[in-house]
């Protein structure tokens, strides 16, 4: 079998998910800093996987781990090792975490955010239409970051002005390219940071999730300052950046597809189906780390040995064409059937998979209400991934927001 070495600077994502794809459903892949492990890189062998108990999450199964091989300094280590939390743990204890944080996490409370996202959306878009007329604008910057960052603090209960500071830390968490001499530092400030949130929530609680998470209880049972900590760095991690990229790609995807786009634009696709097709085409995560395999597993012709780790390839299992056919590679935004495995499978599926869905489905049909002349400020091929082996995230993306609908630009 041949070994994939995935590319720390993320050049040719898609290049990348199709050689995943042709190694077959189980390749192996060599992550940055020489780190060896398998990918599932296949629909159907992924969602086996996901569900299978001889796959876990405690990272003492892996064998480079318990030889030594994994240095603390490694720049994936915070994906791989992050602390306990309901992303590290299995069976009961993981139902006994995931069912504290379904206390605080709860439908009404996300529902309940519905009024905050529309508000905060239509804010962003007056700043948008307030922009110098005729300059291309940076839509990630002004729009797709802000929103679900702010989302997220205000569910978590985050005071705005730690937002620039969560903002560098997490850019060195995710980076393939932070130097490993900042590595310890940068997640030692992380602790310090989420732990000074939950000890001012302790004191002041409020109508937050931070809050929720602290009083949450299961017959008696708590969860303990390390599991509210690491929790609480998990939601606020995965809950803006998958967000981030959800929105982001939705618009490449459109204005790369002029025809699909005038038929959202006219009401004939839904923009739920285009949602779910860009979480399938061009997914926000690339690649999820990291689980272990507690015995030898057949995964199609080829073995996941026992004490090897896994990671799900998301951007290659997306295109799978043994799931979506002959056009997997293609957006469709019409799609149906469409039922793809972006947010995860089984036990550790996304919790926050609705609450993505939800900011994406308000921000995307008022940004293209408002700004019904969008377009690319620069040709598809120039856009650039940022180096994050987990996350499909560009760097920026330069748009020509024309005039809004309803008047010229000042």
């Amino acid at each position: 079998m041949t070994r994939i070495a995935l590319d720390p600077f993320v050049r040719d994502l898609d290049g990348e998910s199709a050689a995943l794809r042709a190694a077959g459903p189980l390749a192996e892949v060599e992550l940055p800093g020489g780190v060896h492990v398998y990918a599932v890189t296949r629909h159907a062998e992924a969602r086996a996987l996901l569900t299978d108990s001889r796959v876990v999450k405690d990272i003492n199964v892996w064998n480079a781990w318990r030889r030594g091989e994994i240095p603390m300094d490694w720049p994936l280590i915070g994906l791989a090792n992050p602390g306990r939390s309901m992303l590290t743990v299995d069976g009961a204890d993981h139902r006994r975490l995931r069912t504290l944080v379904a206390q605080a996490l709860t439908v009404k409370r996300v529902e309940r955010l519905r009024a905050g996202i529309e508000a905060l959306t239509n804010a962003s878009l007056e700043k948008l239409a307030a922009l110098p007329a005729g300059e291309p604008v940076d839509l990630k910057a002004e729009f797709a970051y802000p929103l679900p960052m702010n989302v997220v603090s205000e569910l978590m209960g985050v005071d705005a002005a730690d937002h620039p500071r969560l903002k560098e830390l997490f850019e060195k968490f995710f980076s393939t390219q932070t130097p490993p001499e900042e590595v310890p530092q940068m997640m030692a400030d992380l602790g310090t940071l989420f732990t000074k949130i939950v000890d001012d929530k302790r004191a002041n609680p409020g109508d937050d999730l931070t809050s929720a998470l602290i009083a949450a209880s299961e017959n008696g049972d708590h969860l303990t300052d390390e599991e509210i900590v690491n929790t609480l760095q998990l939601i606020i991690a995965a809950g803006h950046e998958t967000t981030i990229s959800l929105i982001v790609n939705v618009v490449e995807a459109l204005q790369t597809h002029p025809e699909q786009r005038k038929k959202v634009l006219n009401g004939e696709i839904g923009w739920d189906g285009v949602i779910e097709e860009t979480l399938r085409w061009n997914t926000p995560t690339s690649h999820v780390l990291i689980r272990f395999a507690t015995e030898d597993i057949e995964v199609g012709d080829r073995t996941l040995p026992k004490g090897e780790g896994l990671i799900i390839s998301f951007g290659a299992l997306g295109r799978d064409e043994e799931q979506y056919g002959p056009t997997a590679g293609e957006f469709d935004a019409a799609r149906t059937p469409n039922r793809h495995i972006a947010f995860g499978h089984g036990p550790h599926v996304c919790p926050g998979a609705a609450l993505s869905r939800l900011e994406a489905g308000i921000a995307l049909p008022a940004l293209y209400e408002r700004f019904p002349e969008l377009d690319l400020a620069v040709p598809a091929s120039e856009l650039r991934n940022k180096p994050i082996v987990t996350q499909n995230d560009l760097y920026e993306l330069p748009v020509e927001l024309g005039c809004p609908f309803g008047g010229d630009k000042k």
